[in-house]
């Protein structure tokens, strides 16, 4: 596979799992400081990584949003929440289960934050229950 078909399969990806809306923004936030970072990650992590067979979207969905509760990576973290929830077809109590578990393995003061940020995503997105 050569580097074009990367950032084809790489934004094809990009799109599906975070949307089009996130995308349209960052691409056209691309400036001449960050357009090499982007198509790094457009081709490496989203075209290499995020279409490998192996594990499906929603394995790799979660393992991206413990993963960043363990880095304690705030603003990706967010971001992953809310596009499993608006775009994954994650519940959340599906990202409630995430975070019991990484509470266990990350600590439960980084779970303890990790709730209150995406507590605060799923209110933004009014799946919020009484």
């Amino acid at each position: 596979m050569d580097d074009q078909q990367r950032r084809d399969d790489g934004m094809k990806m990009r799109r599906k799992v975070l949307g089009n809306a996130w995308v349209d923004k960052s691409v056209n936030n691309k400036n001449a400081f960050n357009a090499d970072f982007i198509d790094l990650i457009t081709r490496h992590a989203w075209g290499e990584i995020w279409t490998r067979p192996h594990f499906d979207e929603r394995t790799r969905r979660v393992l991206v949003i413990g993963t960043m509760v363990a880095l304690g990576q705030w603003d990706e973290f967010r971001l992953h929440v809310r596009a499993a929830l608006a775009e994954g077809d994650f519940t959340p109590d599906d990202i409630k289960e995430i975070l019991l578990q990484q509470a266990i393995y990350c600590g439960v003061p980084a779970a303890n934050h990790a709730v209150k940020e995406a507590g605060a995503v799923v209110q933004e997105l009014g799946l919020l229950k009484a």
